[in-house]
Order: C-alpha cells, then sequence, then structure tokens
C-alpha cells in the first residue's frame, strides 16, 4: 500500500439566504451561484463527506480513507475513540447578510435527541466590513422566563451581547452559548462534527418562496446557557515566526501560524492529524519523501502518519495559516 501525503480536498460549497460575495476574492474560492454562504473545506457529515482533491487517492472519501488507514490518517487515540468518523468540520462562512440566532446542544443532550456530537465551535475573522458586529451569548444572566417573554414580545435582541469585530479577531462559542455572525463578516469556523443547529430567532425573515424558516423555540431551551459572559472575543497576542495558540478544548487546538521563514513542526509525541488553513500567502510543506505546495484559499490534512514536516514560505513572504489538530 503505498504511503499517505498531505491531502486537499474538493470544497463542497452551500448556497444560503444570507450567503455574500466575498470568498472567490479573498480565498480563490470558484462557485456557480450568487450566495455562498459556506465553503466546507473538510467534512465528515453524512452526505457531506469531503473527497480527495489530487494524488492517487483522488476521487476518495474521507470516510474511505479512515476505513483503509485508520490510525495512520487520523491518529490511533482518535480513531479509537471515532472510527471512520471525522471528529471536525472545517468551514468558511462569509455573511452577505446576519445569519439566524441560533445555539447548539452539548453532546450528552445531542447524543439524546439526534445521536449525533454536540457543537462547540471557534470563529477566527478573515475579513470583517466596518462596523460589523457578531453575537456571543446574553448581555446579562437571564433564566428561562425572562429569555421567554423577551422571545414572545419580539424583544430578544435586548438580551443579546453584540460584539464589535474586525480582522484577526477570535471568538470560542461552546455548546450552549447563544450566537450569531453578523452582516459583512467573513470568518475561518472550526468546529465538532456535527450538522445539528437550533434556530430561536431569524429576524422575521421569509425565504424565496416567502415562508418564513422553520424556528426550534422548544428544543432550543434545555440546550441554552443563560448566564452572561463578560468576554465574547479571545485575547492573544500576534507574533511572528512563532504559533499563538486561539483555542484549546477538549475537541481541538488551534494555533495561528504567521511566519516568513521555514518553520519546523514536530507531533511525534501527539498522535494525530494536522489540518492548515491558508489565510494569506502561500508555502509549501516538505516532509521526509516530498513536497506539496500550497495556495491562499486552500486547506490541508496532514496525515498522522507524517509526524515532523517544514513549513516553507513562498518566496520568504508572510504567510498566514491556522493550524488545528486534536490532543
Amino acid at each position: 500500500m503505498k504511503n499517505l501525503y498531505p491531502l486537499k480536498f474538493r470544497p463542497i460549497y452551500k448556497e444560503r439566504i444570507w450567503g455574500g460575495d466575498k470568498l472567490p476574492k479573498l480565498l480563490n474560492k470558484n462557485y456557480s451561484f450568487a450566495r455562498c454562504g459556506e465553503s466546507w473545506e473538510l467534512s465528515g457529515v453524512q452526505d457531506d463527506v469531503s473527497v480527495v482533491a489530487d494524488g492517487f487517492l483522488k476521487g476518495n472519501s474521507l470516510e474511505e480513507l479512515i476505513e483503509v488507514y485508520m490510525g495512520e490518517l487520523v491518529g490511533e487515540k482518535v480513531y479509537d475513540q471515532f472510527g471512520t468518523e471525522f471528529p471536525l468540520l472545517i468551514k468558511y462562512i462569509d455573511a452577505g447578510d446576519k445569519l439566524s440566532i441560533q445555539v447548539h446542544p452539548d453532546d450528552e443532550l445531542s447524543k439524546e435527541r439526534h445521536g449525533a456530537y454536540g457543537k462547540t465551535e471557534m470563529w477566527y475573522v478573515v475579513q470583517a466590513d466596518e462596523g460589523a458586529e457578531l453575537i456571543s451569548g446574553f448581555n446579562r444572566t437571564i433564566d428561562r422566563d425572562s429569555y421567554l417573554i423577551a422571545l414572545q414580545n419580539d424583544k430578544l435582541e435586548n438580551l443579546l451581547q453584540y460584539d464589535p469585530v474586525k480582522k484577526g479577531d477570535v471568538f470560542f462559542i461552546p455548546a450552549g452559548r447563544v450566537h450569531a455572525i453578523g452582516k459583512g463578516i467573513v470568518v475561518a469556523e472550526i468546529q465538532q462534527t456535527s450538522d445539528v443547529t437550533y434556530r430561536i430567532f431569524d429576524f422575521n425573515r421569509v425565504d424565496d418562496k416567502g415562508q418564513p424558516r422553520e424556528l426550534h423555540t422548544e428544543l432550543a431551551l434545555d440546550a441554552i446557557n443563560f448566564n452572561h459572559h463578560k468576554q465574547g472575543h479571545t485575547d492573544y497576542l500576534p507574533q511572528l515566526n512563532t504559533p499563538v495558540e486561539l483555542a484549546r478544548c477538549d475537541y481541538f487546538t488551534t494555533n495561528l501560524m504567521h511566519f516568513s521563514k521555514d518553520t519546523e513542526r514536530d507531533f511525534s509525541k501527539l498522535d494525530t492529524f494536522v489540518i492548515y488553513l491558508c489565510l494569506e500567502g502561500s508555502y509549501s510543506l516538505s516532509w521526509e519523501e516530498a513536497s506539496i505546495t500550497v495556495q491562499k484559499g486552500e486547506t490541508l490534512l496532514v496525515p498522522a502518519s507524517i509526524e515532523n514536516f517544514v513549513l516553507k514560505p513562498a518566496n520568504g513572504e508572510e504567510t498566514k495559516l491556522i493550524e488545528v489538530y486534536i490532543e
């Protein structure tokens, strides 16, 4: 059997009522419809499983690869826990309009109701229009009754915490936190593999057939954390040529890799796959057997079997990546 190599996958584009038109210019995406809300870069979600874009494994699905290569691809501990289901969903979101206000259940509630994992996620802001903002939790601690009264009286927005956003901001959204991405924002989203979303308010919008989208008021009640969290965004200090941690939780660890010189990475002690989202510049990844070139907007999955490698910026230019793995 041939050795594994770093893998690129075909993006899965999602048309959305709130979608925008920024992904082609910002991240070199290419789709055929007007409003693209999401580009799924790496997915193990049923009916939306990513397919390899190049190399001798071209045309094979991520699920098929895990069935064949198992821990060699994802890491032994990851395979023991998740089997052939890839544990993360990686996507870009282009909010041409504000998204619905929503919440995701945690693992326990989601497994009980849907036989699925919960959804803890994080956002890295790739671009934001001037004055753009998003919602992260409540602006004060409330209870179920006050929440329901506000919802019934079309006053929910008065209870929510609005955060102004700019390029480079990071937001960690644990399961249970009410949230929404505002108009004019593009984010990279790293999340658990789950498509379970409870929509609690959609600004009274209707679809192209004049129908309001379904709300999940009752389902959401047991999922919502009604506590106030003073700060929605994550503080971090960007550094050149030094990995900077953005988020660490039971489900994923993410780092910002901003580099202008060759950067060695050693994952021999972690037994995990590694994902790179290329936000700016381009680079090559070199390992013992070969190297691969990655352009802006492309996402790369490095198999667990490749434990040591070097990231080399093209022509010494500054390159910015998000690095994702499981500890």
